[in-house]
């Protein structure tokens, strides 16, 4: 049988410390001596086009077997992101190979690779990773697993800190065409090429977590108060928190921590989002060290979506409408009050801190810290 991807416990990684000119000058030593730049977009017909027109890089990060070099932060309408070069080897031939990539960060406050993109006919999507369907009222759903696109914890901090260095974002709305593949309106599923890593990876069932069964759920529907965690797959409030970093959200309020934190296993890791009146978990990841070209784990945790909704979530509803057109991804009865920064989102603290294990990192992480007096710093290990 295949051996199963390895694991490893690791802090989280900072750019590397060199300046711009030097980060562009060993990107182009990697082109100089044959790595193929592969874009996925309109890019593919002269990859190396993208460095004479804007898109050479300034920053590096390195995490496991994979090297990122990011252009400064941009910005248009739909979203804020870097073009990210992923540079991998190909594991049969050795060669180098360079994937642009998309790098945008998500209303959930957390980073992620764009899978694909839909822009046709006045319709633009930007592509949320791997699918699943569901029979909901007779009918098979297809949805988004979106944290199939959320990029490692490990590298959180640092693509934050560097968003954090640009005070103004280059205003950029052709990247996403140069650099995404173009899907058509009907297709939510991503190309094989975001797919079929994961599906080599799930293959084998060394490789998964819990077997590939859930580590969270609610037994009774819409009661946040009935979450159940497979023994073990518990944070760890009292050892297991690896790390505290800093941002901040206008959304939020202003200041907000993320408490990267291991399970009592030490199998899977979360990140808790602290905010000054919200408190929600960004879906857990694996400790496994495989990164597939869109810089994303191939390996999943699964567990209940409802543990995960974030602080504000999307909910519309409209008196006047037709109840067909009402949307909410907020369990049903505990949608608050509007998003003053976002009238599409609402509050779900309701739901939220009726969780108990936010009720338990409430007490006894922010409780704790509190009360000591810690700093996010005394935290990091």
């Amino acid at each position: 049988m295949t051996s199963a991807i390895p694991t490893r416990i690791v802090p989280s990684v900072a750019p590397a410390d060199r300046t711009p000119r030097r980060v562009a000058h060993e990107f182009q030593k990697l082109i100089d001596s044959g790595a193929r730049l592969r874009p996925a977009g309109e890019a593919k017909d002269d990859p190396t086009g993208l460095l004479s027109s804007g898109y050479r890089p300034k920053y590096e990060i390195s995490l496991f077997d994979t090297r990122f070099f990011l252009t400064n932060v941009r910005q248009n309408p739909a979203l804020r992101f870097f073009v990210s070069y992923v540079v991998q080897r190909h594991p049969r031939t050795g060669q180098v190979e360079i994937y642009p990539r998309i790098f945008y960060k998500d209303l959930s406050l957390v980073w992620r690779a764009a899978s694909h993109v839909i822009a046709t006919d006045g319709d633009f999507w930007i592509g949320k990773g791997d699918v699943k369907t569901l029979a909901r009222g007779g009918y098979e759903i297809t949805e988004c697993v979106e944290s199939t696109t959320d990029l490692p914890f490990e590298m959180q901090t640092a693509l934050e800190a560097l968003n954090r260095r640009t005070r103004h974002a280059i205003h950029d709305e052709e990247a996403l065409y140069l650099l995404l593949r173009s899907a058509p309106s009907s297709r939510t599923k991503p190309y094989r090429d975001f797919t079929e890593p994961r599906r080599k990876a799930a293959a084998n069932p060394r490789n998964l977590v819990n077997g590939g069964r859930s580590i969270a759920r609610f037994t009774r529907n819409n009661d946040p108060t009935s979450l159940r965690i497979v023994a073990g797959f518990e944070p760890d409030f009292a050892n297991g928190i690896v790390e505290i970093s800093d941002l901040r959200s206008a959304m939020y309020g202003g200041e907000l921590q993320r408490f990267r934190i291991l399970s009592r296993n030490r199998k899977v890791q979360y990140l808790f989002m602290a905010a000054p009146k919200h408190v929600w978990i960004i879906p857990p990841q694996a400790t496994t060290t495989e990164l597939s070209s869109f810089g994303v784990r191939t390996i999943d945790v699964v567990a209940d979506e409802d543990l995960f909704v974030p602080g504000f979530e999307y909910h519309y509803f409209d008196g006047d409408a037709d109840a067909s057109e009402h949307f909410s991804q907020i369990p049903e009865g505990y949608a608050g009050e509007l998003c003053e920064h976002d009238n599409d989102r609402a509050d779900a603290s309701a739901w939220l801190d009726s969780i108990p294990v936010i009720r338990e990192f409430r007490r006894k992480v922010l409780g704790s810290k509190r009360k000591r007096g810690l700093s996010a710093k005394a935290f990091r290990g």
